[in-house]
């Protein structure tokens, strides 16, 4: 199967192999893997308007701008500001499209963001609304990213959640910083049936991680 063609969605890609596609109601996601580090990136878009959010600028200016192609790019959105996902800033940049981050992660930034996003904020995106949520631990500025479909919620969680528990954390304070947030702002909020984007790596489901959240707080990390 040739690189730029769609695959089944199961939550799965390979690093820069194709790119898989979903639709929930007037939502659609694809969902790609670039670089060595295996960095997912997605783009959001408005099945009615073709107005889409890239998530993260991780790396392969070229192909992200490939994925985009039919869309109608509203900004580029970092989860946070990690060397491995903002490895494409300046070629995204290139092509006049904006780079949004939460002011607490601009240290980490290669340039400065063209926009500040704060947790609590609704972007419009055509149709869809997607909710920012600031979850600080894995970096200060960390942002998820949650839309409705009509299926089910749809979470951009970056480093902040993936399969089998939190990224890494430098302190104490940061692993329980997380902790709280992801417990107040995500599964105490979120159905089972949400749908978590992580990052790197596979989805998963906040059903299937909710009963691992005593066990991540115990092991301290």
């Amino acid at each position: 199967m040739a690189a730029g063609e769609p695959v089944p969605y199961d939550g799965h890609v390979e690093p820069d192999g194709p790119w898989s596609d979903r639709t929930d109601g007037g939502l659609h996601v694809r969902k790609l893997s670039v670089g060595s580090m295996d960095n997912n990136v997605y783009v959001v878009r408005c099945a009615r308007t073709a107005e889409a959010l890239l998530i993260d600028v991780a790396d392969r200016a070229e192909r992200l701008l490939e994925a985009l192609l039919g869309a109608v790019p509203v900004a580029a959105v970092q989860t946070h500001g990690h060397f491995d996902h903002v490895r494409a800033w300046e070629g995204v940049r290139e092509r006049e499209i904006e780079v949004w981050g939460h002011p607490a992660d601009e240290p980490l930034f290669p340039h400065p963001a063209d926009r500040h996003l704060e947790g609590g904020e609704v972007l419009e995106v055509g149709d869809l609304a997607v909710e920012v949520l600031h979850v600080p631990g894995h970096t200060p500025g960390s942002l998820l990213f949650l839309v409705t479909g009509e299926e089910r919620p749809h979470l951009f969680s970056g480093d902040t959640l993936f399969p089998g528990g939190h990224g890494k954390t430098e302190t104490a304070a940061d692993h329980e910083r997380i902790m709280d947030g992801l417990e107040e702002k995500v599964f105490g909020r979120l159905p089972d049936e949400t749908w978590v984007y992580p990052g790197h790596g596979d989805d998963t489901t906040t059903g299937a991680e909710r009963p691992h959240l005593a066990e991540w707080r115990a092991r301290g990390w």
